[in-house]
């Protein structure tokens, strides 16, 4: 195990014998740290807080820090973060409350880029990445392989569905759908059309993808009332389950999912 000398690490905190803490680090009691994990200088982990393996925590984060959250009394919920994860310079992550889910939770290969925040009983699947300065208020979730643009704000309790991208400077209020690209201030959110080029370097064939268009034109270019809308998508793309999962996104959204179409779109 590597522990600079000047850093102050509670002997109740577990980690592990190939992990790696920086000079100055401040690791308090019931942390776990996994293998092959490097925590750079002046980081702060706060207790409550699980960390997996070879994930690289930059110069100056908290993570784990109490919720921003006025009901919250110092009750032990938890940060739980998986593996391989690059989290950058002055990132912030905050546990969860007891009036959440209990806990914050990042996924597997993500990229939180410098001076990003987190905030409390945040769910972030795997391969995100948020670019510097992109905020989550609690309660949101990101799902798959989501772009967050630099300085992106997303409200709280809202979610961003797969393989979708949002644009710098976004501001989210609503839920924003499965593969589509988004940008525009909360007021005047556009959708601009699928994402494209990012489901072809995920590997989706030409064929899902047109399903996927064919869905868009249906859901968002159409006269229908939305309700009627997906239940044409349903039934014409019954055989594609990227195309389901679209559809059961508006289905089951508690805030309303953007919708409006690019003036050059329309």
């Amino acid at each position: 195990m590597s522990i600079h000398p000047t850093a102050v690490v509670d002997p109740g905190a577990e980690i592990h014998e190939s992990a790696v803490i920086g000079p100055y680090v401040v690791i308090e009691n019931d942390v776990v740290i996994g293998a092959g994990t490097v925590i750079d200088a002046h980081t702060v982990i706060y207790r409550y807080t699980t960390i997996g393996e070879r994930n690289r925590i930059g110069s100056f984060s908290t993570i784990g820090a109490p919720p921003q959250d006025l009901s919250y009394k110092g009750e032990p919920t938890r940060t739980i973060i998986g593996d391989d994860n690059g989290i950058r310079e002055y990132v912030s992550i905050h546990r969860g409350t007891p009036g959440g889910k209990g806990e914050t939770v990042i996924g597997n290969h993500n990229l939180l880029m410098a001076y990003t925040h987190i905030a409390h009983d945040c769910v972030l699947g795997n391969h995100v990445i948020m670019a510097n300065v992109a905020t989550l208020g609690g309660h949101v979730h990101l799902a798959d392989n989501v772009s967050l643009g630099g300085l992106a704000a997303v409200h709280q309790f809202c979610r961003i569905g797969s393989y979708s991208y949002v644009g710098g400077l976004s501001g989210i209020s609503k839920d924003v759908p499965p593969y589509v690209i988004l940008a525009g201030t909360r007021n005047s959110m556009r959708v601009t059309g699928i994402n494209k080029i990012g489901l072809r370097r995920q590997g989706m064939s030409k064929e899902t993808i047109g399903k996927l268009e064919g869905a868009f034109k249906i859901i968002f270019r159409s006269e229908m009332l939305l309700k009627d809308a997906l239940d044409k998508v349903a039934r014409e793309f019954a055989d594609c389950p990227e195309v389901e999962y679209l559809v059961d996104f508006f289905r089951t959204s508690k805030r309303g999912v953007v919708k409006r179409i690019d003036d050059e779109d329309e």
